[in-house]
């Protein structure tokens, strides 16, 4: 199918244009492009026009790749930067150097580019020949292989990239992370007042970029925001030069390429090098804590209590005011039975993401709304047990202002409850342990308790945590 349409193409004949061909001596063998007199290139075609003929080819034909057969091109400014070993055999292209900007993935077997194509770079691609379609889901440069999209050849490099004498600063784009979408996807931007999850970067097993055991090929942190309840993953290859860094404490902007991550589901942001990540504040926005100590024992007043007896083995947890809510991944607090050596207390509920096939796994059970001015002496317990926690972690938290709207959970402001003692991942997996006697009685007003699961972003690291036997008394 040609890619010729009025209502898609704009037409912009070029007359003379002079690419500058003075580079950097280079680390691989790839022909010195001479000056080019282009006369002309064609017609141009916008990033997101192209993007759309894509989606109608597969809307009209199911075809998920388009090879384009008219002389046409497309200009941007290159934004990835293979020095670092972040990028491989591809370049990403966006077609402004400031505000809200369409991007696109250029496959091109040539490693590295960024002596070529460094970030700024004006560039022209003489798309005749080249094939757009899917990869990791999103729509990207390439030639046909087969079914599927295959890179640029080296010895066809400089045929279908041209290089501009421009080279433009790059402003990134000030976006919140609830604010990201799939049409931003390939843009270079800028989060504001970020950090990462504390149970990344504090305590006695700190995390480096990407250097871990359990990594492979990508190194995924969570990154979430100061300013508002979300998070988004950042991924880091294990080829990258600073993949062994430890990651930093504090909190600040990270600009980078906004992308998915391999299997097209889940959105990452991947920087060009370590000094992307700009924290310059030391102190953390780690959330605050409702600390009223231990109880010696419960009261003899039960305000809500849940043993999962009457739950749907295999089924999420419903029913008894319960809110089961996933922010990210696709597992939920769900009832299970077990009588082997892991067994489980009758019916008992489980949360886990081992296999999942998803990046991130965090999974919500919260509690019905307890009053807490009309009793006193208030105290909670339960059991928790595991099986090979691993990366995951399970929290108690506690919120005063979440209206009850499972829309608005992630807008409400949580407080940990640290005094509840929880399985940890080397407790052994057949052991229930008890919670204590969580004292409750400095919290005044109307409230809801909250066991949140936090996977690590490695599907096949991550572990299960089990809870039952839960009770919330007062005197």
């Amino acid at each position: 199918m040609k890619i010729y349409s009025p209502s898609t193409l704009s037409i912009i004949v070029l007359a003379v244009i002079v690419l500058s061909a003075c580079v950097a001596d280079d680390k691989f063998e790839l022909p010195e492009p001479e000056p080019v007199q282009i006369s002309p290139l064609g017609q141009e075609i916008s990033i997101d026009a192209l993007k759309a003929a894509l989606m109608q080819e597969i809307a009209n034909n199911g075809n998920s790749l388009l090879r384009i057969e008219n002389e046409i091109f497309l200009s941007g400014y290159v934004i990835s930067n293979d020095e670092h070993g972040n990028f491989f055999e591809e370049l990403i292209i966006q077609s402004d150097t400031i505000g809200e900007t369409e991007g696109l993935k250029i496959l091109i077997d040539v490693n590295p580019l960024f002596q070529y194509f460094e970030v700024g770079r004006k560039v022209y691609v003489q798309l005749e020949g080249l094939t757009v379609g899917l990869h990791s889901e999103q729509p990207t440069l390439g030639y046909r292989d087969g079914n599927s999209l295959g890179a640029i050849a080296e010895s066809r490099l400089f045929h279908h990239l041209l290089r501009d004498s421009i080279v433009a600063a790059i402003h990134p784009e000030p976006v919140a992370i609830s604010e990201l979408t799939q049409e931003m996807i390939n843009t270079f931007i800028q989060l504001q007042d970020v950090q990462f999850n504390r149970f990344e970067v504090l305590g006695d097993r700190p995390l480096t970029y990407a250097g871990e055991p359990e990594d492979e090929f990508d190194g995924e942190r969570l990154l979430e925001s100061c300013v508002e309840n979300t998070s988004i993953i950042f991924s880091t290859s294990t080829f990258a030069d600073f993949k062994n860094v430890s990651l930093p404490v504090g909190r600040g902007n990270v600009q980078g390429v906004f992308t998915y991550n391999f299997f097209g589901d889940e959105f990452n942001i991947v920087v060009n090098g370590p000094e992307d990540v700009m924290f310059t504040q030391t102190e953390r926005c780690d959330p605050l804590e409702v600390d009223c100590g231990v109880a010696g024992d419960g009261g003899k007043n039960i305000l809500f209590s849940e043993f999962f007896e009457t739950q749907t083995v295999g089924d999420p947890i419903s029913g008894n005011g319960w809110t089961n809510f996933t922010e990210a991944g696709s597992e939920s607090w769900e009832a299970y039975f077990d009588d082997g050596s892991n067994a489980s207390l009758g019916i008992s509920a489980r949360m886990g993401s081992y296999m999942s096939g998803d990046d991130s796994n965090i999974g919500w059970l919260i509690s019905p709304q307890i009053d807490f001015d009309s009793h006193e002496g208030e105290t909670l317990n339960f059991k928790t047990s595991n099986s090979f926690a691993d990366g995951s972690a399970l929290e108690l938290w506690f919120s005063q202002d979440w209206d009850g709207n499972p829309l608005n959970i992630l807008q409400a402001t949580w407080n940990l409850l640290p005094s509840a003692i929880i399985v940890a991942d080397d407790d052994f997996f057949g052991d229930w342990i008890f919670s204590g006697y969580v004292d409750l009685s400095c919290i005044e007003g109307v409230g809801y308790i909250a066991w949140k699961y936090v996977g690590s972003g490695e599907a096949d690291f991550d572990g299960t945590y089990e809870l039952d036997e839960i009770e919330i008394r007062s005197e």
